[in-house]
C-alpha cells in the first residue's frame, strides 16, 4: 500500500507541470502547431516525468447479471512515463520507461479485498511524426512484461514486443493502433492469446473545447471469428483550469484483468480521471 501511495502522490504532482504542453495542444486545435512548438514540448526538462495512459478510479456493477458484492467493484489505474535520456535520439526520438498498474478493488466485501493486482512496465522509444510542418501524432516502439505478482496457481504473466501508433485525422479524432510480438511464460495461462489477442485498434473523438471526449477501442482475440474485446469510454471535464474528467467505462469480453483472464466480464463503472497533455495511450 505504501508502493501504491507514493505512485499517486508522484502522479498529482506530475499533472500540473504538464500545462505548458497542455496549452499547446489547446492551441493545435484552433491552428496548426509547427514542428518545433512541439519538439520544444517532447525536449522541456519538466516533461521528463509525466502520464502515460489514463489515470483513473472508477466504481460500478456488471451488465446482464444481477449486481452483488462479490461482482461490483472498484477499478483503479496508475499509468507513467519517464524519460532515460537528456538528449534526443537518432531520427529525433526518445527513450522513455513505461509503468502502468491496474487493481481491482472489492470494496463492498468485508475487508475491501483487492482482487487483482496487475503490474506491467515497458521500455520504449517513441518519435512524434510531422507532416509538412504539421504534428500528426507518434509512434512507439516498447517492450513490455505483464503480470500479477502472484505465484502458484494464481500466477500470471507474459511478455510482448510492441508497436503502437496514435495518428490524428483532424483536429478532434485520432485514431490508434498497436500489434505485438508476445510470449507467454506464465506457465497456469498458456491460453492467454485467445482472450488477450494480439492486436488492437480504436477511435478518440475529443472536441475542441477540451472538455468532452470519447472512445472506443477493440482488442481482437486470437481466431478467425469476429471476436473482440471491446472498451467503450466518455470523459467530461470538470473545469477548464483543471485536468480532472468524470469518466465512463463499459468493458465487454475476456482479459479485462490477469487473474479472470479467461473469464467473460461485462462492466459498467464511473468515477473521475487525469488525463495526459497529449493524447491518452492505449
Amino acid at each position: 500500500m505504501r508502493v501504491i501511495s507514493l505512485i499517486v502522490f508522484l502522479m498529482a504532482m506530475a499533472v500540473f507541470p504538464h500545462r505548458a504542453a497542455a496549452q499547446i495542444v489547446a492551441q493545435s486545435k484552433e491552428e496548426v502547431v509547427d514542428v518545433d512548438s512541439v519538439r520544444r514540448a517532447f525536449d522541456d526538462n519538466r516533461s521528463y516525468f509525466g502520464l502515460y495512459k489514463d489515470n483513473y478510479f472508477i466504481f460500478g456493477p456488471p451488465i446482464g447479471y444481477k449486481p452483488t458484492r462479490e461482482n461490483t467493484n472498484a477499478l483503479f489505474q496508475i499509468s507513467i512515463s519517464q524519460r532515460l535520456t537528456r538528449s534526443v535520439l537518432p531520427f529525433h526520438s526518445y527513450l522513455y520507461l513505461f509503468y502502468t498498474q491496474r487493481c481491482f478493488w472489492n470494496v463492498l466485501e468485508k475487508s475491501f479485498p483487492m482482487t487483482d493486482l496487475n503490474f506491467n512496465p515497458g521500455v520504449g522509444i517513441t518519435k512524434p511524426l510531422f507532416v509538412k510542418d504539421r504534428f500528426i501524432g507518434k509512434v512507439s516502439l516498447i517492450l513490455e512484461h505483464e503480470s500479477n505478482g502472484r505465484d502458484s496457481l494464481a500466477s500470471r504473466s507474459w511478455n510482448r514486443l510492441s508497436i503502437a501508433g496514435n495518428i490524428w485525422l483532424d483536429p478532434t479524432i485520432m485514431v490508434h493502433c498497436k500489434v505485438w510480438a508476445p510470449w507467454v511464460d506464465g506457465e497456469n495461462n498458456r491460453d492467454l492469446l485467445d482472450y488477450m489477442g494480439l492486436y488492437q485498434f480504436g477511435l478518440t473523438y475529443r472536441s475542441l473545447s477540451q472538455r468532452f471526449g470519447g472512445s472506443m477501442r477493440f482488442t481482437k482475440r486470437r481466431g478467425w471469428n469476429l471476436n473482440y474485446n471491446t472498451v467503450l469510454e466518455f470523459s467530461y471535464k470538470l473545469s477548464n483550469n483543471d485536468n480532472q474528467y468524470l469518466f465512463v467505462q463499459y468493458y465487454n469480453g475476456y482479459g479485462e484483468g490477469m487473474l479472470a483472464y479467461n473469464k467473460f466480464c461485462s462492466q459498467l463503472r464511473v468515477g473521475i480521471c487525469i488525463k495526459p497533455p497529449f493524447f491518452s495511450d492505449y
